[in-house]
């Protein structure tokens, strides 16, 4: 049974900000959809893709389409979820990489999981009260215990 550990750990990373993915290979030429220019993205999509700016046109279409569809849910957030995600994110930053290394595996392991099990792993998560949320987050972040 998956635990409450990875629950938390899916919902906190599934809070991260949009961030870029590791690129694919192209498709052949021959088969490659038409690339999204940069100028049809919204100024407010280029300011956040700046650092793709001298780049753009080599990326392959899908990642474009994926940057431009994060960049459009990012702007469409309200301000006060943009300012959580970006106070988790950069706490996650702050972790040391063995443990980033763990929440990844979680996440990871927790994405695996058949789509009813996460929405019910996720629904037990809201039926919870905030006190026993601290309770299983405070039993999440202590170190497994040792075999005798």
């Amino acid at each position: 049974m998956i635990s409450l550990r990875l629950i938390a750990i899916g919902l906190l990373l599934s809070l991260a900000p949009a961030v870029p993915a590791f690129s694919q290979a192209a498709p052949p030429a021959a088969f490659a959809a038409p690339g999204r220019p940069w100028a049809s993205l919204s100024p407010a999509q280029r300011r956040l893709l700046q650092a793709f700016r001298g780049r753009w046109s080599r990326l392959p279409p899908a990642r474009q389409r994926l940057l431009a569809r994060r960049t459009a849910w990012w702007l469409h957030l309200p301000p006060a979820r943009r300012a959580l995600i970006l106070r988790r994110w950069r706490k996650f930053q702050k972790l040391p990489p063995a443990e980033r290394r763990r929440i990844g595996a979680a996440y990871r392991a927790f994405r695996r999981l058949p789509p009813a099990r996460r929405r019910a792993l996720r629904a037990q998560w809201r039926r919870m009260s905030p006190m026993q949320r601290r309770a299983a987050m405070r039993r999440f972040r202590a170190p497994p215990r040792m075999r005798r």
